[in-house]
């Protein structure tokens, strides 16, 4: 696993080690970013369930403002920070626990971003409690997107909460879902 591309471009990360640990794959970071293009310069990167913090990484080297990682897994967190200190990119905060919980905290500290990643394990159910709990808040910014990362088979939702799917991307067995908010109807 490597930077692709930006200020850390090439640099090795690790993977934490462990069958349950799916980090996202070289391609697939490189479709994302494909994708957001120069959007990611300058703005505020939520990565969930960071895992080794390759996405998260990739937006810095990238050129985004700041990056917060959030991850529970205390050995994922090791890695993860090894990573960050690796790539040698400021700009940004590792914080540990369980998203669900700390979510609700950054949204009561006014904290927002202009993208939020969250790429949670297959088959936990995960993807869509968290989506609610990010349309519950103002964690995402008027013009923000959410993009999630998980498996064909457990498909997200077209709407959570005040969160619509804008775009949807395959990629073998993995899809990118991402999600903005709905706009306001008038009455």
């Amino acid at each position: 696993m490597r930077v692709i591309a930006g200020e850390a471009k090439g640099r090795r990360l690790k993977a934490p080690k462990g069958k349950r640990v799916r980090p996202t794959s070289d391609y697939l970071r490189e479709a994302l970013f494909g994708i957001l293009g120069s959007s990611v310069r300058g703005v505020r990167f939520l990565d969930l369930y960071a895992g080794s913090g390759a996405v998260g990484i990739e937006a810095l080297s990238r050129g985004g403002a700041e990056v917060v990682f959030l991850e529970q897994d205390p050995a994922c967190l090791r890695v993860l920070r090894e990573n960050v200190k690796t790539a040698g990119l400021r700009q940004n905060r590792v914080l540990a626990g369980d998203v669900l919980r700390v979510l609700p905290r950054l949204a009561r500290q006014r904290e927002s971003f202009d993208f939020i990643f969250l790429d949670p394990p297959y088959g936990s159910g995960l993807a869509p409690r968290t989506l609610g709990v990010v349309a519950s808040g103002d964690l995402l910014r008027p013009r923000g997107v959410v993009i999630v990362e998980h498996f064909a088979k457990e498909p997200l939702p077209e709407r959570i909460g005040n969160l619509h799917r804008i775009r949807e991307r395959a990629h073998g067995q993995t899809v990118l879902s991402f999600y903005a908010r709905a706009p306001e109807v008038e009455q």
